[in-house]
């Protein structure tokens, strides 16, 4: 039902729900009470059912759970890589670090925050998240040259087959990034990452 009326920005009515989820309108009647009590959804004068602000509350609870399943993947991303690895996601128009580690046995490295954010259409983190928009003609990694940081090379794939997730996983260094190499290991670090969230 939240889904459906996610997809919905008009509302639906109880009838619609009830013919869309293939329900008797009790259900969704007991169903839409439910969800009002917590917030979850509210129903307008005209009576139609639209979200309620209380999933902006769950939604702030997605991050820690995306940051937690990635950090296995990021950690043995950025040890075998020697550069630092993210997680990032959509957050309006800008791509937002939720997710970075730091190599330990480099001389240096780039310090990359979470918190840290940059339009989608700058830097390989955003573009990657917006080829994964492609309908399944992504490209599995995207390369950037210094579009957030002269002297920045970033490689980035975007996290696919995660419903309702927007992101990428990617790598940032000082120095050249040999997209050949590196490339495919940061599609692995994507894979990895969406199974552990499986």
């Amino acid at each position: 039902m939240l889904r459906l009326l996610a997809e919905t920005s008009g509302g639906l009515t109880v009838t619609e729900l009830a013919g869309q989820l293939g329900v008797n309108r009790t259900v969704v009647y007991r169903l839409l009470a439910t969800l009002e009590q917590h917030n979850l959804v509210r129903r307008a004068p005209d009576g139609r059912a639209r979200l309620g602000l209380g999933v902006l509350q769950l939604a702030r609870r997605v991050q820690p759970l995306l940051r937690d399943a990635a950090l296995p993947a990021l950690r043995s991303l950025a040890e075998e890589v020697g550069a630092t690895a993210h997680l990032t996601v959509v957050d309006g128009g800008d791509a937002l670090a939720v997710a970075v580690v730091e190599p330990s046995w480099t001389d240096y490295h780039v310090a990359y925050r979470v918190g840290s954010r940059h339009p989608l259409d700058r830097g390989a983190a955003g573009r990657a998240i917006l080829a994964g928009r492609g309908n399944g003609e992504a490209p599995p990694y995207v390369v950037s040259h210094g579009e957030l940081q002269p002297g920045a090379h970033g490689i980035a794939a975007p996290l696919l087959g995660v419903p309702g997730v927007e992101a990428s996983v990617g790598v940032v260094a000082l120095g050249e990034l040999d997209p050949d190499v590196i490339g495919p290991r940061v599609v692995k670090a994507a894979e990895e990452i969406v199974a552990a969230l499986g």
